[in-house]
């Protein structure tokens, strides 16, 4: 049969599209997202629980978009507690009322409640994740985000041949809100977790567990891009796959220098992208993660969450996936604080022409704080859980951040006042050796206060992060919402004002959302405030959020309109 002209031409420019679409990264992205929250049964260690979830999923289903892409979810709430979602890493410029942190950007989505949340992605590329932010919810509630090139780019390296996410996570047999509430009410740590999961999933280490081991099924010869999240709520991480390095090329949704190792390192909040090159003797591999824990008095799980790499084909009974310790790869110990730095020093912005970075070299806002964990006297001179019969507390700068009872941000907004101070100092209140081990009790309590920081817009802003020793100290992975930063320098001990910036990296430093900062040590940040709003700046570690560890960014409005902070959408939650 021939075909007239006109169809003929149809079909080759169909044959283009197909071709061209095929080679383009997801090109077809979803622009609005049903996120129904609810509880789910599930079990795990041999016990069954009903836990929150999005969709009835454990994780969370996966939100896919381009670079530049604006989409929208419409979340309904049909649990029984109050809820807000975070969408981690997304800068949401001159929109801050979807960012999602409980009383700082909204007021929760009560029960029966919805909000339709607009979610503006900007200069993001590679993984992101998303997050309850309401209590401990999102000890559950979380998922991925994966930002693909435009439509006509492509990766700044060979294109994998499958992506993967990877979503490391914590497991409580006892409900979440019990652990959350025996923390409150005891004034001390809250219970440890009892398994680590890999994507929902604890690993055959852990009782009634096999069946359900996450496998990722390889073809020898070909490439995987893993998509690494770290969804723990109190602990980082140590990652690795027996016999196979990863090849580190992206970083909290931006591009790195390739980066070779045997393991990683990453903190709650950050996200890892590493290729996977399936070049082993076929076989089982096992990928594992568990807890880098440097408090000296703190406890931690220190269980080993385990999935499987296998390989397609043919192969005797394999001893690579037997439960023997020798068939486990070799990670750092728990404590090893060189190892993990090892790995974060390594990391390096891309910096080539199609990725340009532009770090601030002309600093206008210094600040200096520090990062602690502190004590309260208990109430009601009752003995509490903390050290010495005290309560567990955290700051920065010695205040202790009291959320208040209604959204910041609305306050702001409507020139609300007596909800929040502007007054969170850019240095500490006393001076003394940081990370002496030996220091006053006095130093132990801090204040409590609402105080946020007020930017003008377009200021370069430094922020010394400071780790204390007091309660013994422990790393701190700090994220701070709507804003990217370079990590220009990191060490140990006291922040040297004369001898450490001289050895800052403003070359190629890396661009993260969430940095760590090592115990009884010190990280220096840099950024410009282009974006007006209300931002959270908080430990990802959540029993110190908790207590008390975060503050505020207020920046300001610009002189243009382009500049200005966009109009809250009309279904805001209300307090």
């Amino acid at each position: 049969m021939i075909l007239p002209k006109k169809s003929l031409i149809l079909i080759q420019i169909l044959r283009f599209l197909v071709l061209y679409f095929h080679h383009q990264p997801c090109s077809l992205a979803i622009d609005e997202y049903e996120f129904v929250v609810k509880e789910a049964t599930y079990t795990r260690l041999c016990s069954t629980k009903k836990i929150l979830t999005v969709n009835g999923q454990f994780p969370g289903p996966t939100i896919e978009a381009q670079h530049g892409d604006t989409i929208y979810v419409n979340v309904y709430n049909q649990g029984k507690q109050n809820i807000t979602i975070h969408w981690h890493g997304v800068l949401q410029p001159r929109y801050p009322w979807a960012d999602g942190p409980e009383y700082i950007t909204q007021c929760p989505i009560k029960p029966g409640g919805r909000f339709r949340q607009k979610i503006i992605f900007s200069t993001e590329e590679g993984t992101l994740w998303w997050h309850a932010h309401s209590d401990w919810s999102r000890a559950t509630v979380y998922g991925a985000i994966i930002i693909h090139p435009k439509v006509g780019t492509r990766y700044p390296f060979p294109k994998p041949d499958a992506e993967v996410p990877i979503i490391l996570g914590e497991w409580w047999k006892e409900d979440i809100t019990k652990v959350l509430q025996q923390m409150h009410d005891a004034g001390g740590d809250p219970n440890i977790s009892d398994a680590f999961t890999i994507n929902g999933q604890p690993g055959d280490l852990y009782p009634c567990s096999k069946q359900g081991t996450f496998k990722l099924t390889v073809d020898r010869g070909k490439t995987y891009l893993l998509r690494l999240i770290n969804a723990a709520m109190n602990i980082i991480l140590f990652f690795a796959i027996k016999k196979h390095n990863l090849t580190v090329v992206g970083v909290d949704a931006g591009y790195t220098k390739p980066l070779s190792s045997e393991y990683v390192t990453i903190s709650p909040g950050q996200t890892i992208d590493a290729l996977l090159s399936a070049n082993q003797k076929p076989d089982r591999y096992y990928m594992v993660a568990r807890a880098y824990s440097t408090g000296s008095n703190h406890h931690f799980d220190n269980t080993t969450t385990t999935a499987i790499v296998q390989y397609k084909g043919k192969y005797s009974n394999p001893t690579s996936s037997s439960s023997s310790s020798s068939s486990l790869p070799s990670l750092p110990f728990y404590n090893d604080t060189n190892a993990a730095f090892s790995f974060l020093g390594g990391l390096k912005s891309l910096a080539d022409k199609k990725h340009p970075i532009d770090v601030p070299l002309h600093i206008r806002n210094r600040i200096f704080t520090t990062i602690s964990v502190n004590s309260f006297p208990c109430r009601d001179n009752n003995t509490c859980a903390g050290p010495n019969g005290t309560r567990f507390a955290a700051s920065m700068n010695n205040i202790s951040f009291v959320n208040p009872s209604t959204a910041l941000l609305q306050a702001y907004y409507q020139h609300t006042n007596g909800v929040y101070g502007d007054n969170f100092p850019d240095m500490p209140p006393f001076l003394f050796n940081f990370t002496d081990i030996f220091l006053p009790l006095n130093l132990e309590t801090p204040k409590r206060g609402t105080e946020v920081m007020v930017l003008d817009y377009n200021t370069t802003v430094e922020i010394v992060l400071q780790g204390t020793a007091l309660m013994g100290g422990i790393d701190h992975p700090i994220h701070l919402h709507g804003y990217n930063f370079f990590i220009v320098g990191f060490g140990l001990g006291n922040f040297d004002i004369y001898k450490d910036p001289v050895k800052y990296n403003l070359k190629d430093p890396p661009l993260r959302n969430t940095v760590s900062v090592p115990i009884n040590g010190w990280v220096t940040v840099r950024f410009k405030a282009d974006n007006p709003g209300v931002w959270l700046l908080h430990c990802h570690i959540d029993r110190h959020m908790t207590w008390g560890m975060k503050t505020v960014f207020i920046v300001k409005d610009g002189d243009q309109p382009e500049e200005r902070l966009l109009p809250p959408p009309p279904d805001m939650p209300r307090c």
